[in-house]
């Protein structure tokens, strides 16, 4: 199963689209994120499988493949938390994720799933609009920007 979630990552003043590819497949139990992740980014992985299993969700029990593109560029932060938890959840529901495709997220979770503010949400919300996208999903805190 694939789930397709959008997002995007500051770059200097700027921002570009991050579209995240979340594969659950069988086999040992691994999540693996590729396409150039940095610390923050690589660490999602225990932030976001701990909120969601404190939000009363599951995750993929298998091998979970996180794909960040494009692959060529460095993924900073912890701003891709909450898109991939989206994508995580809709894989283990067998959900389509096609009606994401309009839709941006950003959001950093808190280990009880609460969503923090991140920064460079400006940026993002132009980049979003750029793209087409209907809306841009950020944390509360961040809604004034």
């Amino acid at each position: 199963m694939l789930a397709k979630i959008y997002s995007a990552a500051v770059y200097g003043v700027d921002a570009y689209e991050v579209e995240i590819e979340v594969n659950g497949a069988g086999g040992d139990p691994n999540i693996i994120i590729v396409g150039l992740p940095d610390a923050a980014v690589k660490e999602s992985r225990d932030r976001v499988t701990t909120a969601i299993s404190n939000s009363g969700y599951y995750w993929p029990r298998g091998r979970t493949t996180i794909n960040l593109a494009p692959a060529d560029i460095k993924k900073e932060g912890p701003s891709f938390d909450l898109p991939i938890a989206l994508g995580m959840i809709a894989v283990t529901e067998g959900l389509d994720s096609s009606p994401f495709e309009n839709f941006s997220f950003v959001g950093e979770l808190a280990l009880d799933g609460t969503v923090r503010a991140v920064k460079g949400v400006l940026p993002v919300a132009l980049e979003a609009r750029r793209r087409g996208r209907r809306a841009l999903f950020v944390p509360e805190a961040n809604a004034l920007e």
